[in-house]
């Protein structure tokens, strides 16, 4: 039996967020579609709560994204907040980021499957994912020092070095 199925799509969603490393609290937010305005709203949204209201520095790590890439964006967020300094990702670096750390668990634990009825119970879902993730979430502890990096390092040359005088000593015989 051959039946249709008609799919009705009731709209998109952007969820925006930042994550302050420091305590691993998440500050987010629904909108009807990404931008600079969107994004000026989370970043008052951040920067209107303590600590970082009385800060004297706050780093806001971004992607390239079209909302706060270029000139402009840097100069749109420090003459509205003097204290705040945007640093953009490398290209295909978002790994570097945390929050796409968070938006990678939120895809896994939240969103999939998308099985909605509607808008607002996607924004709900959101919203209690992120209380609950705020509730138990630790700040991530880097134990990973100069000193590791550079006997890591060490290892790899020795590694390197060992196994070309094996391929060397294989080729000789």
């Amino acid at each position: 039996m051959r039946v249709n199925h008609t799919y009705g799509r009731d709209g998109a969603l952007a969820y925006l967020a930042a994550y302050d490393i420091h305590r691993a609290e998440v500050f987010g937010r629904c909108e009807q579609s990404t931008g600079i305005v969107p994004f000026m709203r989370l970043v008052e949204q951040v920067m209107g709560n303590e600590p970082c209201a009385s800060a004297k520095r706050v780093f806001f790590i971004v992607d390239n994204g079209s909302s706060h890439r270029g000139r402009s964006a840097l100069d749109r967020l420090a003459s509205r907040f003097p204290n705040a300094v945007m640093v953009h990702t490398p290209v295909h670096a978002s790994w570097l980021n945390q929050i796409e750390i968070f938006f990678s668990i939120v895809q896994r634990k939240v969103v999939s499957p998308n099985d909605f009825t509607d808008l607002d119970e996607v924004r709900n879902r959101l919203r209690a994912f992120e209380d609950r993730y705020n509730a138990t979430a630790q700040p991530f502890q880097w134990r990973f020092t100069t000193t590791d990096l550079d006997d890591l390092l060490a290892r790899l040359d020795r590694h390197t070095v060992d196994h070309h005088e094996e391929s060397s000593a294989a080729l000789a015989a």
